[in-house]
């Protein structure tokens, strides 16, 4: 196992910056997902990591050794990617042991090995059939065992579950987070989807542009967003986020109504603040009134989707309501879980 440590990293394509001197540590035996829309420059971050991509100035170090220069194969890492990049001529052992047979390892290693992940991953009865005898789950098994028999310092996973189903995909979601609970190893996952990240990651970085928007755990970063991109990217369905400003009696809508502000809040009156509210944080009944839109319901949950200031919101509720399209509803915060957000700058104020 290794910590990774990324020093004022920068990547140019000829003129054009895609990151812009990200810092970050990674702990020795993390879980570290770098999130992000596409574009954000964490695919590009990942492939530096691995050497797949050239370093144009800062540093990347791995286990305390500095490997800007390193050639992949020799950083000790190993790399899942998203569309498996197994050799469909092998069989999946073969596709396993690939890597060690390379090194030239002695057979029984090699066997010993791959029965070890092979009984991790629940492969063993696959052993002798091909790629494409198997199903997308179970091919993305194959990749992560071809990965674990190398024992890396560093396990490097480019969205691997983008190519799955939604119930492979949470199946897959639990048996790698079991995975790295198992090894322990160091970790580094990119993804774009926000659940992944929440329910794998022991820390997640958000990405934005080439730049780092915020870090922490996942409880963090969807708790205390640190300003309105995170606010909006974590959680589906998204925070609630209402312009306004703030008055003497609260926080004003663009229709005059008057939402409650906590307390402590930071902001000064009749400063433009966007006011944000999960929407499970939204209760039924007194507040402000809304017009319904759109009702969903998911089985434990009813999804209502209403028209409040002319903006759209989102309110959770385990309640079974009957509601119809232009039903009038009223909405009020908890009061300990509002955000404000400087209108100008983005940034949260409590």
């Amino acid at each position: 196992m290794a910590s990774v440590t990324i020093k004022n990293v920068r990547k140019n394509y000829g003129t054009l910056e895609v990151v812009h001197g990200i810092d970050l540590a990674i702990e020795d035996g993390a879980f570290v997902v770098l999130l992000g829309p596409s574009g954000c420059g964490k695919s590009t971050l990942l492939r530096m990591i691995a050497g797949l991509e050239t370093v144009t100035s800062g540093d990347i170090d791995i286990a305390g050794r500095r490997v800007n220069d390193v050639h992949p194969k020799d950083r000790n890492i190993a790399m899942v990617f998203q569309n498996y990049a197994l050799y469909a001529h092998m069989k999946v052992r073969d596709n396993m042991s690939f890597s060690l047979r390379l090194a030239k390892r002695p057979q029984a290693e090699i066997d010993e090995k791959v029965q070890w992940a092979a009984k991790i991953l629940n492969l063993q009865p696959y052993l002798d059939r091909y790629p494409r005898e198997l199903s997308g789950g179970q091919r993305q098994r194959v990749a992560m065992g071809r990965a674990i028999v190398r024992n890396p310092a560093v396990f490097l996973f480019d969205e691997p579950l983008s190519n799955l189903d939604a119930k492979l995909r949470v199946q897959m979601r639990t048996e790698i987070k079991e995975l790295h609970e198992r090894l322990k190893t160091t970790t580094v996952y990119v993804t774009h989807d926000q659940i992944e990240a929440m329910t794998m990651a022991d820390r997640i970085v958000i990405l934005r542009d080439g730049n780092i928007e915020q870090q922490g755990t996942p409880l963090e970063v969807y708790d205390k967003p640190a300003n309105l991109f995170v606010a909006e990217f974590i959680g589906s369905p998204s925070m609630n986020l209402l312009p306004g400003e703030v008055a003497a009696g609260g926080f004003r809508l663009a229709d005059g109504a008057l939402l409650p502000l906590p307390a402590a809040h930071r902001a000064r009156p009749g400063q433009k603040v966007v006011y944000g509210i999960r929407p499970e944080h939204l209760v039924l009944g007194g507040g402000a009134r809304a017009s319904v839109n759109v009702v969903e319901p998911t089985g434990p949950e009813m999804h209502i989707y209403a028209e409040l200031a002319g903006q759209e919101i989102c309110v959770i509720t385990q309640e079974r309501v009957a509601l119809s399209r232009g039903a009038a509803i009223d909405v009020s915060p908890r009061l300990d879980r509002v955000h404000l957000f400087d209108a100008e700058s983005g940034k949260a104020l409590v």
